[in-house]
């Protein structure tokens, strides 16, 4: 501790600037140039402070970009992560729509029944369900496929649905597969 306070000392002592300087009638200390810093040295300390005015900007910059980058990656890692199986839960609906059209008809034994509800409860446990469609619901384009237009059979069917040939179908949020309706006209 002694020698570092002795170091810093002899270096005050032996520091031109920290040494005395005679003073003027002022009382000022008189030094060999009575100029303020010249403006050359201005100057580079204005452009030092531009130049960390821009690294600063660029920094700020990079660091929102790369924030943006890491939300956007988790956001897309969930989406994916809750839509994985779109492609096999997809190609199993034709399989769900036969199983419904012979539970309709009443042509389900018991034991194909049981096997209907249990591919039902996988795809539900995996995120599939239909979305509800009736007749006389308004058609919308965006969750419905008009496969036939027909003559309404009354006034209040008009641009409505008549009838549905499949149920559609969302996983998660996403519609998998639009509902195929009959509209009236």
């Amino acid at each position: 501790m002694k020698k570092t306070f002795r170091k810093i000392f002899d270096m005050k002592e032996n520091d031109p600037e920290q040494q005395e300087q005679p003073e003027n009638a002022a009382g000022q200390p008189e030094t060999a140039q009575t100029n303020p810093a010249p403006k050359n040295e201005d100057h580079k300390i204005q452009e030092l402070q531009q130049q960390l005015d821009e690294a600063r900007n660029k920094f700020l910059y990079l660091f929102s970009d790369f924030e943006n980058y890491k939300r956007n990656a988790a956001k897309e890692r969930i989406d994916l992560i809750s839509t994985a199986g779109r492609e096999i839960l997809s190609a199993l609906l034709p399989v769900l729509d036969d199983f419904d059209r012979a539970l309709k008809n009443g042509a389900l034994t018991e034991g194909t029944t049981l096997i209907h509800n249990k591919l039902t409860h996988i795809a539900r446990s995996k995120g599939l369900s239909p979305f509800e469609t009736k007749p006389g619901d308004e058609f919308d384009a965006d969750r419905h496929e008009a496969i036939a237009e027909i003559p309404a059979p009354t006034e209040a069917l008009k641009g409505k649905i008549v009838d549905i040939t499949e149920l559609g179908y969302t996983l998660g949020d996403r519609i998998i597969r639009f509902a195929k309706v009959v509209v009236g006209r």
